[in-house]
């Protein structure tokens, strides 16, 4: 398989998820401002939407998405355990979550990357994220994982949403849950592994 990213965008998920299902992939990289790809080449021609995470199958079918593409790489492995059986409430309860964290968090911050976004109305959206987060840091009071048994595809987007909060000045130093919740995802080999192969380990 393919993956098309973008270091530190949304394509951080599928990345991290496919060193914990244990797949093999080519990482691609491209410029989600320029559009281009590290030849040179333009990425609107093989994404027309230009943005990541952009799967291209083995047998050369595309997928976007990164929620979608997430549940289909944790559904190449079920053993692994990234995502409930289809059908089951607890399939339903990943993706609550998945739409949580794309709706309510990850469309909130799109604005604070946008240079041209006033800050007034950036402040607006920072309020909004620490309202949610502030109800988020109190349903992981008592549990590691967002489905409370083990990681699966919706810890890793929240991680990575998250991982945006201090390039924004998202300040959630007070939310030790979330604190907590970022450290133990972070420190996973998987996670070690796709950041550093992305440029984004800090020193």
């Amino acid at each position: 398989m393919k993956l098309y990213y973008s270091p530190g965008a949304c394509s951080l998920v599928p990345h991290i998820l496919l060193i914990e299902a244990g797949l093999g992939y080519e990482l691609i990289r491209t410029s989600t401002k320029t559009h281009q790809l590290e030849d040179g080449g333009d990425y609107y021609r093989i994404n027309p939407l230009g943005y990541v995470p952009f799967l291209v199958l083995d047998d050369g079918q595309t997928m976007r998405e990164a929620t979608v593409v997430s549940q289909y790489i944790a559904d190449r492995v079920p053993e692994k355990g990234l995502a409930p059986a289809a059908g089951t409430l607890a399939r339903y309860r990943l993706l609550e979550w998945l739409s949580f964290v794309s709706t309510e968090l990850h469309k909130n911050y799109s604005p604070l990357f946008d240079p041209g976004m006033p800050e007034e109305a950036k402040a607006i959206f920072r309020s909004k994220l620490i309202k949610r987060y502030t109800w988020l840091d109190g349903e992981l009071k008592g549990r590691d994982f967002l489905l409370g048994n083990g990681l699966s595809v919706a810890d890793v987007y929240l991680f990575v949403v998250t991982f945006w909060a201090g390039v924004v000045q998202v300040d959630l130093g007070s939310l030790a849950n979330i604190q907590a919740f970022q450290a133990r995802i972070g420190s996973r080999p998987a996670v070690q592994q796709a950041l550093g192969e992305e440029g984004l380990l800090r020193k």
